[in-house]
């Protein structure tokens, strides 16, 4: 069964006839998880479909500002930034309803002249995993838990305050309290119609633990369709925003003061209709199989191979805090929401919960990188840690996360087995990626600096 907001080209081609559908939003995501692309013409793209669109490679060495980086080897000014081929995945294709008669499609990036894929994309790492996955005869399905703030402000009105003193929509802690969580539905509701109607089913959405802090989750599905769903979610609910002269922030850390905000990312495996780790082994107090003690295993063991693909910003580590609901330490649970990872469910609905990516991650990349360990957990018969029982959070002699995106980077850059899983240029690249992010943080004078120093030095 189609899910409701997805669109065949036969279904396209009906809508942009009677004039119901005029552009198409042809996107991918840079480094940062941003949708990037162009917005054709309806009836072109039906035309020129098959064949896709150009996009200047430059766009996967940019940073935030979209000013290019130098010290890329896959694109730079000495190789006079070319073109890379956009190629839709049709099967994405979907209504846009929150924007006036428009539809989106997400693309694979393939090399303009070999027709190869551009093996640097978020997309292309993430199916590079699924293809492994696949060869060992699983299928995996994810689900992405997203937090967020909204504000009162307007993100112009946000930016000409320097984001300061901005107005959240509500006024006193608002977790699972549903007069509080009234008071946005205006914003909330709309958000659920249309990504229901858009091809992203919702579940449920509730007020979370941060002042004006929300969730909203959407239906779990096979990994890379949960990604794009992800992508889809945020551009959603900002552009809902904006059009409503509010403002949110998928920051992990906004604030000091404030709690942070998570991708939760679940993932289980599947043999064709059945849970891959399902089992009649008593695993603590979970009855599982040895996939999913191996697939937790590795998951835990690599954690600071892959740290950046979890954790990609300087702010993210800011939400590493120890008694704030973001995790500090390597660790597995069952139903405990103090480690890094929990497990969660029973038998078709057992499944893993990674406690460690914030709402800052690409989704991408992230899912990329808790594949790659957990097959590798298979294949290597990696042992999880014993799980532990009570505050994790008091457990010093835990192994902990790295404090900082440049830590992380140092080991992301040196391990043996990120070079093996997602190739040597690949870390090459997203290292010299994560270490401009650092430089730039590092060189900024910032708001903290000036109110300590500027009358007491």
């Amino acid at each position: 069964m189609q899910t409701k907001g997805m669109l065949s080209l036969e279904e396209l081609k009906m809508l942009v006839t009677t004039e119901e559908i005029e552009t198409i939003v042809v996107g991918f995501t840079d480094h940062y998880g941003r949708l990037v692309g162009k917005r054709f013409d309806a009836e072109f793209f039906i035309e020129t479909a098959d064949a896709g669109t150009h996009g200047c490679d430059y766009l996967l060495t940019t940073d935030m500002e979209m000013e290019p980086v130098p010290g890329y080897k896959f694109a730079n000014w000495e190789l006079g930034y070319g073109d890379f081929h956009l190629v839709p995945d049709l099967s994405t294709l979907r209504k846009a309803t929150w924007l006036d008669k428009t539809a989106i499609v997400m693309c694979d990036l393939e090399n303009e002249k070999t027709h190869k894929p551009i093996l640097e994309a978020p997309r292309s790492i993430l199916r590079k995993q699924l293809a492994v996955a696949k060869r060992m005869g699983y299928t995996a399905f994810a689900a992405s838990e997203l937090e967020y703030y909204v504000f009162e402000n307007s993100y112009r009105q946000a930016a000409e305050q320097f984001y300061h003193d901005l107005k959240p929509v509500g006024w006193y802690l608002e977790d699972y309290h549903i007069l509080q969580g009234t008071r946005t539905e205006h914003f909330t509701a709309a958000a659920r119609r249309h990504l229901k109607n858009s091809g992203v089913p919702v579940e449920n959405s509730k007020g979370e633990w941060g002042l004006g802090q929300h969730e909203l989750n959407i239906r779990y599905t096979n990994a890379l369709e949960m990604a794009d769903r992800h992508i889809v979610y945020k551009q959603c609910l900002k552009e809902l925003a904006d059009g409503m002269d509010l403002s949110v922030t998928f920051m992990a850390k906004y604030h000091e003061d404030s709690a942070g905000s998570s991708c939760h990312i679940h993932m289980s495996l599947w043999k064709g209709e059945e849970n891959a780790f399902a089992g009649k082994q008593k695993i603590g107090p979970v009855m599982g199989s040895d996939i999913f003690r191996w697939f937790l295993g590795g998951w835990i063991a690599h954690v600071e191979d892959v740290m950046p693909f979890y954790a990609p910003t300087v702010n993210s580590y800011k939400r590493f805090v120890d008694g704030s609901w973001a995790p500090t330490r390597l660790a597995w649970s069952y139903d405990n929401r103090t480690g890094g990872f929990r497990v969660v469910g029973k038998g078709k609905s057992l499944r893993i919960e990674c406690r460690i990516p914030g709402a800052d991650c690409n989704p991408y990349l992230a899912y990329a990188a808790a594949l790659a360990s957990g097959l590798d957990g298979i294949k290597n018969k990696i042992e999880p840690p014993k799980i532990f029982e009570g505050d994790i959070y008091a457990a010093k002699h835990l192994p902990r996360v790295p404090y900082s995106l440049g830590e992380a980077v140092d080991k992301f850059e040196k391990s043996k087995f990120a070079k093996k899983a997602f190739g040597k240029d690949v870390v090459e690249h997203y290292s010299h990626h994560f270490r401009k992010e650092q430089e730039a943080y590092n060189s900024a004078v910032t708001d903290w600096e000036r109110k300590r120093y500027f009358e007491r030095i």
